[in-house]
């Protein structure tokens, strides 16, 4: 039996004590000479080896491509919970090189020890079944609360989930007896004997228990790999090959693992045996046609979506499907939850048009364009549809030092950026949250801390590359094809996917950051004390306020974010005293520090978003009485549990208001309301948005077709109207504040 696996070749090394040093250069040695895989026995009762998880992190740590994996590990003398942890730790600190392997074992004394008799083999495989799911479930972090199993031997009750390993870490069963095949049939990912315990036949009769039971549990017997631990070559290695390359195509063997502490021996087996027997094997194959065994396992497959080709993903293209282990972390943004049925994850602009490609195949289909997945209004994920995820283009290189020129990828976190642009002395103001993606803030407009010295994201782009949707390479400035760099620079979402951006960044030096938290119990005076300050201040000071609902028999706490463009301490608190002038303050900080370091508030982790946030948006040219009385009547009938106004004005109204898509550069502020029920919300939200006119189209959630006519008024609806039908006339990018809800006699009607 051949199960099409290819072919892998490793080291079983002894963690000798004796000199600790030397099982760890022999796995660099084994590295150095092309082997896939080091493993290490596990007997932590022995003297005379080290700790096998010390040694397993320190090879790790002294490694850079060959896995590493225990040979295997002692399951009685480990708790599942504790060896889940110290699995997962060690496979993100790799960086997914950390295989499983686990045995039943011996020295049940821990299960004795806590009031069981002793185990029986029947009994002990029961044990490492439980303990498997132990560790599946800790790994799980989709899920929600703690973990509960109530096993006989292995119970926890409440375990917080994770980490969560960095891929799906294999696990590798060290079995010869039949409830252990079945076991590993039924939960493995490979099946680890060694041939120095096996009699003639036993590979055979293995494989056929294991494939037994994997069908028996609606599994593909493919899914498991088979691996052997090997004596070393010794004499006719021209015999060796011809052995080796039997266990493959006759038993299923695919990893061979070489019993030998002979760095020799490794050089031998990587540089000449391994290449001997994968052209031996390979040619056998292609007469017998042998079919490759499959990336993806029965369970995985099932979960496939309806509606998309699975099998037309572009060649090359990293693409996570349902069931995959990656999918939890892809598959929602930062506040929507999500289920597509694809994420496709390009690393070249050539990939972004083959991607395109795949996506116009499947017209109908919900299509997300994604790079940070911080968007409230974009639909960067969606039910059962595609989502094209940016995030491995994001490259950050400086094009010219002298004009302070950048080039960054759309999959960019602006933290990365910001850290990027600090080793020049540099800043580009972006959003509040250095987590925020680039492409989706740099095509929509980009209120940040120094928003209103240097204006918005979008007011520093110099030019961009851009996949239109009939997968088109062009490349806009404002000299070429300058209608399609208008749109960009406020809408861009409907015009394509930008692959990179051309900056124009600033000098910016040390910065004043402040935090500041008041009693706001006179919340409406407190709102119109902050507009007042705001509009008086120079330039160099930009402040964010936020407030929520007043919490029972507590004071409204209102908390201010606030950027000074100036190193001198004096300028800062000169700067900031008149905010102290406005109600007391309860808590405060005030720091020298950097953009960069501001910026760094962020997590870049996987995002788990759930459910649909409930957002609406609204630009203001003043803060007045009235919309102060209206946003307090709205957050203390509950409508709203956030409420945030960012300070604009400033270097944003310099622009032109017809430079840019982007629209209302007059306004002052931006306003944006989050809220738990969208119809409560919008109820309160229609006595406060009368008060201004516009607003920033990041910041609305709604589906509501007039929110178009909010963002862009008529003029510059109908010109994004134009430019849509040439560049996507069939209304590819629908899915993020499209304005193909509109057409040009509605347009003509509103105005």
């Amino acid at each position: 039996m051949d199960y099409g696996h290819g072919l892998e070749f490793g080291a079983f090394i002894t963690p000798t004590a004796a000199d600790p040093q030397v099982p760890v250069t022999l796995a660099q040695m084994a590295e150095a000479f092309g082997l896939d895989l080091v493993t290490f026995q596990d007997h932590p009762y022995q003297p005379a080896f080290l700790d096998t998880w010390t040694l397993m992190t320190y090879v790790a740590a002294q490694t850079e491509r060959v896995r590493i994996a225990p040979n295997v590990l002692n399951m009685p003398l480990r708790p599942p919970a504790v060896v889940a942890r110290a699995a997962a730790s060690l496979d993100l600190l790799s960086g997914g090189r950390f295989d499983l392997g686990l045995g039943a074992g011996a020295f049940w004394d821990a299960i004795e020890a806590m009031g069981e008799p002793r185990l029986t083999p029947g009994q002990a495989v029961t044990a490492l079944e439980e303990a498997i799911v132990v560790m599946r479930e800790l790994w799980d972090t989709s899920a929600r609360g703690g973990v509960f199993t109530d096993g006989r031997y292995h119970r926890v009750h409440g375990a917080k989930r994770g980490p969560r390993p960095a891929h799906r870490i294999p696990l590798l069963i060290g079995a010869l007896k039949p409830r252990m095949l079945a076991l590993t049939g039924r939960l493995g990912d490979g099946w680890l004997p060694s041939e120095a315990y096996m009699q003639p036949g036993d590979l055979a009769r293995g494989n056929a228990a294991i494939d037994e039971a994997a069908e028996g549990a609606a599994r593909d017997p493919r899914e498991i790999r088979r691996l052997l631990n090997v004596a070393p070559p010794s004499g006719d290695v021209s015999a060796w090959t011809a052995k080796v390359a039997r266990y493959a195509l006759e038993d299923g063997v695919s990893t061979f693992i070489v019993a030998s502490d002979d760095p020799r021996v490794f050089q031998v087996v990587g540089q000449e045996l391994a290449p001997a027997v994968r052209e031996l094997v390979a040619r056998e194959r292609g007469t017998r046609g042998t079919t490759e065994a499959p990336v993806r396992s029965v369970a995985s497959i099932a979960r496939r979506r309806a509606g998309i080709d699975y099998n037309g993903v572009p060649a090359g293209m990293r693409a996570i499907e349902p069931g995959d282990f990656a999918y939890a972390d892809v598959s929602s943004t930062y506040l929507r939850g999500g289920a597509p049925g694809i994420v496709l994850q390009p690393d070249s602009t050539a990939q972004v048009v083959e991607a395109v490609a795949y996506a116009r195949r499947h017209r109908g289909v919900p299509l997300g364009i994604r790079s940070g997945g911080h968007g409230i209004s974009g639909r960067s994920t969606n039910d059962g549809g595609i989502v094209i995820d940016l995030r491995r283009l994001n490259a950050i290189e400086v094009l010219d030092a002298s004009r302070r020129l950048v080039r960054i990828g759309p999959g960019a976190r602006w933290r990365e950026v910001a850290a990027a642009l600090d080793e020049h002395g540099w800043a580009l103001s972006s959003g509040d949250y250095g987590g925020v993606g680039v492409g989706g803030l740099a095509t929509a407009g980009g209120i940040g801390f120094l928003v209103r010295e240097h204006g918005l994201t979008i007011d520093h782009l110099r030019a961009a590359e851009v996949v239109l949707a009939d997968g088109s390479v062009v490349r806009t400035d404002a000299g070429t094809r300058p209608e399609l760099f208008w749109a960009i620079r406020g809408a861009g979402a409907n015009v394509g996917i930008v692959t990179s951006f051309e900056f124009e960044v600033d000098e910016v030096g040390e910065v004043g950051w402040a935090q500041l938290a008041f009693d706001a119990s006179d919340t409406e005076e407190f709102l119109t004390g902050y507009g007042a300050v705001m509009a008086a201040a120079p330039r160099d000071l930009t402040a964010f306020l936020i407030m929520g609902a007043r919490r029972p028999g507590q004071p409204r706490i209102a908390q201010i974010m606030a950027m000074v463009d100036s190193s001198d301490p004096d300028t800062i608190l000169a700067r900031l005293q008149p905010f102290a002038e406005l109600a007391p303050l309860v808590q405060q900080s005030v720091q020298v520090t950097s953009y960069a370091r501001v910026m760094a508030n962020a997590d870049l982790g996987p995002q788990h978003g759930r459910g649909e946030p409930h957002a609406r948006s609204l630009l203001l040219s003043e803060i007045t009485p009235e919309f102060a009385a209206e946003a307090v009547r709205m957050l203390d009938a509950g409508a709203s549990y956030f409420l945030q106004l960012r300070s604009v004005g400033g270097a944003v109204s310099d622009v032109g208001e017809d430079d840019t898509a982007y629209s209302h550069r007059a306004a002052q502020f931006s306003v944006v309301a989050l809220g738990a029920d969208p119809v409560h919300l919008d109820a309160a939200w229609e006595a406060v948005r009368v008060h201004g006119r516009g607003m920033y189209l990041s910041f609305d959630s709604s589906t509501r077709p007039e929110r178009i006519l909010d963002a862009f008024p008529p003029d510059k609806l109908e010109r994004l109207l134009a430019l849509k039908h040439e560049v996507d006339p069939d209304g590819l990018f629908v899915d993020n504040f499209s304005v193909a809800q509109y057409d040009a006699a509605e347009v003509a009607a509103a105005s």
